[in-house]
């Protein structure tokens, strides 16, 4: 006895079967079993192995679909449609964005100008100030890779020589040599003569000995220093003054540009305290709401105080001016 699908018996007619030896009617077909079970079998697994196609063509549809234009293709093309036949990718459009130089750029840009001037066997003077801090660093660069070489520099403070040290400059003195080749340092005022206000960092004495002793002096600033007249951006112009008696020269410098509307102020550190120079000095900071009429004669008043050492007006000095500007790089030759 064939237990399962296999012991049934089929015929083309519903629910009717024929037993082994039965007259047959009309209409009715005897079926062999075996030969059924083998035909649904077979069939089975046609219709399985058309399927694994049919979903291994459709994964294969998402980097290249089938074609349907031919009708062989009729029976999966549903299938087909229902997968992605191309690929877009969204892409950000990247912004430009404008480059902004800030006042430290810029002066890195007249620093770099600067230095193209010097050449090797140079004795040079070494400002001091944060325009300055840029020269010495790039020649420290320079000395370091060997594109400069025989380099001498004087430095015009304690901090531009503890820079330079640092960064393996040899150094030296005016005493041992007292002409330079070139000096470059910044400036806290330019007018249009190239004429300066120097000395907002506390050592204009040092500077303004250093820059006279060399056959050129090159001054790099960024644009903002520049001014119609000396005292003109309504910021300090130094002049250092013994400690001995300091508020006695204060009053005689303050009356001395009374016309002016000059305001004279004791320098102070960070601590409240007068602030002291290398050279032990104090400093009379003079603030002038219009600027100075006549340079040379102010110049020429201030050093003949008893007790001025030295004042911030360096004019008639510099041979040459570099201005960084976010336009470009501009160089004026006196």
């Amino acid at each position: 006895m064939r237990g399962g699908w296999r012991g049934n018996i089929h015929r083309k007619k519903r629910d009717k079967v024929i037993k082994k030896g039965q007259a047959k009617e009309p209409g009715w077909v005897d079926v062999d079993v075996d030969v059924v079970a083998r035909q649904v079998k077979h069939k089975a697994l046609l219709l399985l192995l058309l399927v694994l196609c049919l979903i291994s063509m459709a994964s294969l549809s998402l980097s290249s679909p089938p074609s349907l234009s031919s009708a062989h293709h009729n029976a999966y093309t549903r299938l087909i449609l229902r997968t992605p036949t191309s690929l877009k990718l969204r892409t950000r459009p990247h912004a430009v964005r404008a480059i902004t130089l800030t006042q430290d750029d810029l002066k890195r840009l007249a620093a770099d100008k600067a230095v193209e001037s010097v050449k090797s066997g140079m004795v040079l003077g070494l400002g001091t100030g944060s325009t300055a801090a840029f020269v010495v660093a790039k020649l420290g660069a320079l000395i370091s890779s060997g594109q400069l070489t025989d380099i001498v520099g004087v430095p015009t403070s304690k901090r531009t020589e503890e820079q330079a040290r640092s960064l393996g400059i040899p150094l030296s003195v005016l005493d041992d040599n007292p002409r330079l080749d070139l000096a470059i340092d910044g400036a806290d005022e330019v007018d249009p003569d190239l004429n300066l206000v120097k000395g907002r960092g506390g050592a204009l004495l040092r500077e303004k000995m250093v820059e006279a002793a060399s056959a050129k002096f090159v001054v790099v600033v960024d644009d903002t220093k520049l001014v119609d007249g000396l005292g003109g951006s309504g910021l300090a112009m130094p002049v250092e003054v013994v400690q001995f008696c300091w508020k006695y020269n204060l009053v005689r410098l303050q009356e001395l540009f009374k016309e002016e509307g000059c305001d004279a102020k004791l320098r102070l550190d960070d601590s409240g305290k007068p602030y002291v120079t290398d050279n032990s000095n104090y400093i009379v900071d003079l603030y002038f709401k219009t600027p100075i009429k006549d340079a040379l004669a102010a110049g020429a008043e201030i050093s003949a105080l008893e007790g001025v050492v030295e004042h911030g007006l360096f004019l008639n000095m510099a041979t040459s001016v570099i201005i960084a500007a976010k336009s470009g790089v501009l160089v004026k030759n006196k």
